[in-house]
C-alpha cells in the first residue's frame, strides 16, 4: 500500500464533490453513484504521483478524456515520456528480425516461468509465435498512443516497415492465441486499423465468435468466461478508441443483446473490472438508462471498501498499484462524463509543450 503522503499537484475534490462515505438514503440513487466515484477519485489523486508511470498515465489519461481537466496533463505527459522511451528503444535496438527474435524469445521464457492458468495459456499459444510479444503486445501499443495523441515516432516509418514483415491475421484468428489474448487481440486489431496498418478486425470478430459459441458458455472454466467477457468489452471498447467516440449500438448488436440476456451471470461469474467494463460498453453507446447500466453500477457499490476509499481486489487487497485498473473504471462507471476527443497535439497544445525526445507531430 503506498503512502498515505499527499501527492497529487491540485487541491483535493472540488467544492461540491464529495470525498468521504455517506449512507444511501441520504441522498438520491444517482446522486449516490457519484459521491461514491469522487471517493475514488480523492484516494487515487491525493497519491497519483507515486504510482509507476504506466498506471499514472493509465489514470491521468482516461481521466482527462471524461473532464478535460488540466489538472490531469502531468500524468498525461508522463505517459508520453513512456510510449517516447519504448518505441527509441525498439527504433534504435530491436527492429531487424534476429533483434526482435531474442527480443522475444526473452519475453516468451518470462511467461514460461509463471505457473498461473493464463500464463499457462499464452506460453502455450504463442510458444510457436513469440513475435507476437514484440509486434501485438509492445509495439502496437505505443505506436497507437502516440497517434492518439496527434503525434508519431521520428522513425515512423522504420517501425511501419516492422509492422508489414508480419501477418497479423495469423495471431487474430488462431483460437488458441484467442483463448489466451482475447482482449489484447481486440485492442491490437483496432489499433492496427487506427494505425492505417492491416485490417483484421472482422477476421478477429468471426474467429472470436466461433471460438466462444454462447452455447458453450456453461462449459467454460471461470477463466476462460473471463477471457471471453473481456474479449467482448474490448471490442467495444477498442472500437471507441477508448473512450473518445461514441459507439452505434447496431454495429455490435450481438454484443449488447449478449450482455442483456446473461447480465446475471456475469455478475456472478465476473471480476469487477469486467463488470465495470460491460456497464461503460452500454455508456459509450449512449445507453445510460439501460437495467444493465443499473445493475453494473449497483454490483459496483456493493463490491466497494468505503474506509480504504476504493473497490479492492476480490481477495480484499486494497493497493493503489494493482488496483488503478478496476478503480479507474469504477469511477467511469459510476459518473459517466460522456467521450472527447483529446488530448491531441492540434487541440491541446499546452500539454504537449516540450515533448519528450523521440515524438513529432502527425
Amino acid at each position: 500500500m503506498l503512502s498515505a503522503a499527499p501527492a497529487f499537484a491540485t487541491p483535493p475534490p472540488a467544492q461540491g464533490e464529495v470525498s468521504t462515505p455517506i449512507t444511501v438514503s441520504q441522498l438520491p440513487q444517482t446522486a449516490n453513484y457519484q459521491a461514491d466515484a469522487a471517493l475514488i477519485r480523492h484516494t487515487y489523486e491525493s497519491q497519483l504521483y507515486m504510482l509507476p508511470a504506466f498506471k499514472m498515465g493509465h489514470y491521468g489519461l482516461r481521466m482527462y478524456r471524461q473532464t478535460l481537466d488540466p489538472k490531469y496533463s502531468a500524468a498525461i505527459w508522463a505517459d508520453m515520456a513512456r510510449v517516447a522511451s519504448r518505441l527509441n528503444y525498439f527504433a534504435a535496438e530491436v527492429n531487424t528480425p534476429a533483434q526482435i527474435a531474442t527480443y522475444s524469445a526473452e519475453r516468451l521464457a518470462n511467461y514460461g516461468q509463471k505457473k498461473d492458468a493464463r500464463s499457462k495459456l499464452r506460453f502455450n499459444a504463442t510458444s510457436s509465435s513469440p513475435a507476437y510479444f514484440y509486434l501485438g503486445v509492445d509495439l502496437l501499443g505505443s505506436m497507437a498512443r502516440a497517434n492518439e495523441y496527434g503525434l508519431k515516432h521520428n522513425n515512423d516509418k522504420q517501425l511501419r516497415d516492422v509492422i508489414r514483415r508480419y501477418d497479423f491475421n495469423r495471431y487474430a484468428t488462431d483460437p488458441a492465441m484467442i483463448k489466451a489474448w482475447a482482449a489484447q487481440l481486440a485492442n491490437q486489431v483496432y489499433w492496427l486499423r487506427q494505425l492505417g496498418e492491416q485490417d483484421v478486425v472482422d477476421a478477429f470478430i468471426a474467429a472470436f465468435k466461433q471460438t466462444y459459441p454462447d452455447r458453450q458458455d456453461a462449459q467454460l472454466s471461470d477463466q476462460q468466461y473471463m477471457n471471453k467477457l473481456y474479449g467482448m468489452t474490448h471490442i467495444i471498447l477498442a472500437a471507441s478508441e477508448y473512450y473518445q467516440y461514441q459507439i452505434d449500438e447496431e454495429n455490435f448488436q450481438w454484443i449488447y443483446d449478449y450482455y442483456r440476456a446473461n447480465i446475471d451471470t456475469i455478475l456472478k461469474r465476473a471480476k469487477e473490472d469486467v463488470i465495470a467494463e460491460v456497464g461503460i460498453n452500454f455508456l459509450l453507446a449512449g445507453l445510460e438508462d439501460d437495467p444493465v447500466v443499473a445493475k453494473t453500477r449497483q454490483a459496483i457499490q456493493k463490491a466497494m471498501n468505503r474506509e480504504a476509499g476504493l473497490v479492492p481486489a476480490v481477495d480484499g487487497s486494497t493497493g493503489l498499484v494493482y488496483g488503478e485498473h478496476r478503480n479507474v473504471l469504477a469511477i467511469m462507471l459510476l459518473d459517466w462524463r460522456g467521450v472527447h476527443t483529446a488530448p491531441t497535439i492540434q487541440e491541446q497544445p499546452a500539454i504537449f509543450d516540450d515533448m519528450p525526445y523521440g515524438l513529432i507531430a502527425q
